[in-house]
């Protein structure tokens, strides 16, 4: 079976890029958008430092989008490490001929990303906090 929706190499290469840069401070993202006229994914911007209060002000109210969250995690021990969360931000308002089209390509997306941490937000910039982020990352 044929993918839905292309995923260029210039987008592998710039999730690759993402994915090996070195942070010491702060989260960075990748927003990833589908053109539904052409069916290929297309890189919307790149953050290398963003608050996730920034983050959801960038985020279009009725588009869904994949992010790629470099995300500052600060563990209870005092560690502070940076995993790699893939934010699958799919509001409900949003048209429904496209949501479909980002659903069908999400798991692949997900595998080319290689991120096993998801966050899915359905409803709306409310549902994409650092403490809903945090809750996500430090549960057992």
């Amino acid at each position: 079976m044929t993918a839905t929706v292309d995923i260029p190499q210039s987008i592998k290469d710039a999730l690759r890029k993402f994915r090996f840069s070195k942070r010491s401070s702060g989260s960075a993202a990748i927003v990833i958008k589908i053109n539904k006229a052409k069916l290929v994914m297309e890189e919307v911007e790149q953050f290398n430092e963003i608050s996730i209060d920034e983050l959801v002000e960038e985020l279009p109210e009725n588009a869904p989008r994949y992010v790629l969250l470099s995300y500052e995690l600060n563990h209870p021990d005092g560690r502070t490490s940076y995993p790699l969360v893939l934010i699958n931000w799919a509001p409900t308002s949003s048209e429904i001929g496209l949501l479909t089209l980002h659903a069908s390509a999400y798991l692949d997306f997900q595998q080319m990303a290689d991120v096993s941490k998801v966050i899915e937000v359905r409803d709306g910039p409310e549902s994409l906090t650092k403490e809903i982020i945090d809750a996500q990352l430090l549960r057992k």
